[in-house]
């Protein structure tokens, strides 16, 4: 039988993520007090629920590093989007010219003037060709530099978990 000395009120939180960011933040929050609650699945993304003693020692400074925490996952994702963003930009870029070159040259041919319509269906077509080829060596490119930037976001993610976890233990 419990006694009124046994009681512990907690505080909960919920977070809804990727489902491929699961392990990352339930080891992770345990590392900032919090004990897995539940998790509800959706299509794309999880719900998870924690809960932790409202009187964990340490909380503002475990709360400080649980938002660094949040904000190195939030930079982590951008990241990951930029790598796309510059190579769809140029890509576009460049099938745009390749379609301006196409319309061109169908108005010069229903004008009668085959020539001038060779000349522009020549870049239209590259045009519509190489932007799968910049895409891809763009994105490779992005996809180098950020793997580097994405290392030590980890980097910065284990040591602020690792300070959490021994505030934890104090």
């Amino acid at each position: 039988m419990s006694t009124r000395a046994d009681f512990i009120g907690y505080e909960y939180t919920d977070i809804t993520i990727n489902q491929d960011k699961e392990s990352l933040f339930v080891d992770g929050y345990t590392n900032f007090g919090w004990d897995l609650d539940s998790i509800s699945k959706s299509v794309t993304s999880l719900k998870i629920k924690f809960k932790r003693d409202r009187k964990i020692r340490n909380k503002v400074e475990l709360t400080r590093l649980q938002r660094q925490f949040d904000a190195c996952v939030d930079e982590m994702e951008q990241l990951e989007r930029s790598k796309k963003t510059t190579a769809r930009i140029v890509a576009y870029g460049i099938a745009l010219v390749g379609t301006i070159g196409m319309a061109c040259s169908v108005f010069a041919v229903t004008s009668g003037l085959i020539t001038l319509s060779v000349i522009f269906a020549i870049p239209g077509v590259f045009g519509w060709l190489m932007p799968y080829f910049s895409y891809k060596k763009l994105y490779q490119k992005k996809a180098a530099e950020i793997t580097i930037l994405m290392d030590q976001k980890n980097e910065e993610l284990y040591e602020v978990s690792k300070k959490a976890n021994h505030l934890l233990s104090k």
